[in-house]
């Protein structure tokens, strides 16, 4: 990690510490946003910190991006950050210009996997565009300000903007995922669209990119929030005391602690390593691969820690249930370790024996 981006990360970590207050928390849990916190966030530059130079922002590149993400992980911040860095993203690659307020993406469902229109087409019409179609388990949609989606368009792709009250007007359905974070349906019918919110056909990103890289958000997220159960396994391990000394000094709990480590270790490669890719260009694989075995590693280190926590983990007054609800809910998000593992098996078979080895250990890796 780069001097500056350690300074980045250690700055944004301790304003998450003041802003993830039981108030916060409390608001999050009944569908509320605290506005004073996310305005925190904005006045601290954060939401904006993938925004060009030239728009006003920091143009922070995805690494600087993730390690903010990392970060809101740990402290499972109750805002959504990372999606918002992730719009601004959409929206750069598209020459389309950054926002204020909260953002999301779309879409998130993969195309196929729900409903046979769970994606968006966009239409031309003289200078005019038309969009149809539905976006299904969108972030944080009632309470965003914008979305940068990414719509089929003449044989390709294209980059929408939606703002206030249409995207409010497209909201149709109020869902939620196991930790309360609001995931929406967001429905269009032939909807005007303006030719300034849209980006050059064939431009920006496409559906599968913006996955990648939404996977690759949750990833690194879920590493962050996985370093927190960990630590909390420990203070407990270490404060709590059964028949006579601290249930640390218990082998079996010992053994626990171990595996949990091991687990949080490897999933803090897999993200490290995403980060490195993302460095040097494209890191489909890298990301694949960090998902699988970061949503891998959520499952055991989860379990373990409830099982070290015992029924004090399961009340709403302990914090332990903060991370380990998200580890479950962002498992399933972008991508689930079982469709991953597959990508990475359809790779493996492509490749064969003898090139599997050499595109492993290749600095850049080729999957298309």
């Amino acid at each position: 990690m780069s001097d500056m981006r350690s300074i980045l990360a250690d700055s944004a970590a301790r304003l998450f510490a003041d802003l993830c207050t039981s108030q916060a928390f409390d608001k999050a849990e009944n569908g509320e946003l605290d506005a004073s916190a996310w305005k925190r966030l904005e006045e601290a530059g954060l939401t904006r910190a993938t925004v060009p130079e030239a728009q006003g922002g920091d143009g922070a590149d995805l690494g600087d991006a993730l390690s903010l993400v990392r970060g809101a992980g740990e402290h499972a911040l109750p805002l959504p950050l990372a999606d918002t860095l992730l719009a601004q993203w959409v929206l750069a690659a598209a020459g389309l210009p950054a926002q204020a307020g909260i953002g999301t993406i779309g879409p998130v469902v993969v195309p196929g996997k729900q409903a046979a229109n769970d994606a968006l087409a966009l239409t031309r019409y003289g200078d005019q565009w038309r969009l149809t179609g539905t976006l299904y388990r969108v972030p944080a949609a009632r309470h965003a300000g914008f979305l940068a989606a990414i719509a089929a368009c003449e044989g390709a792709h294209a980059t929408v903007l939606l703002r206030g009250a249409l995207l409010q007007a497209a909201l149709t359905r109020r869902d939620i995922n196991f930790a309360n974070e609001p995931r929406d349906t967001l429905a269009f019918r032939d909807l005007p669209v303006d030719a300034a919110c849209v980006g050059p056909v064939g431009g920006g990103l496409t559906a599968e990119e913006l996955r990648f890289l939404g996977a690759a958000f949750r990833a690194v997220a879920m590493s962050g929030a996985m370093g927190r159960v960990l630590k909390l396994a420990v203070a407990y391990a270490t404060e709590r005391v059964q028949f006579g000394k601290p249930l640390g000094g218990f082998q079996v709990i010992q053994h626990g602690l171990a595996v949990l480590a091991s687990q949080v270790a490897a999933a803090n490669a897999a993200a490290d390593a995403v980060v490195d890719a993302l460095s040097r260009g494209a890191a489909h694989f890298e990301i694949a691969a960090a998902k699988a075995r970061v949503g891998e590693a959520a499952h055991i280190v989860n379990g373990l820690a409830h099982q070290i926590h015992g029924a004090m983990g399961f009340t709403h007054e302990h914090a332990l249930h903060r991370s380990t609800r998200r580890l479950w809910a962002w498992r399933d998000e972008f991508g689930t370790e079982a469709e991953w593992a597959e990508w990475i098996g359809r790779i493996a078979v492509r490749l064969g024996g003898d090139g599997l080895w050499p595109f492993l250990t290749a600095e850049k890796k080729q999957v298309s």
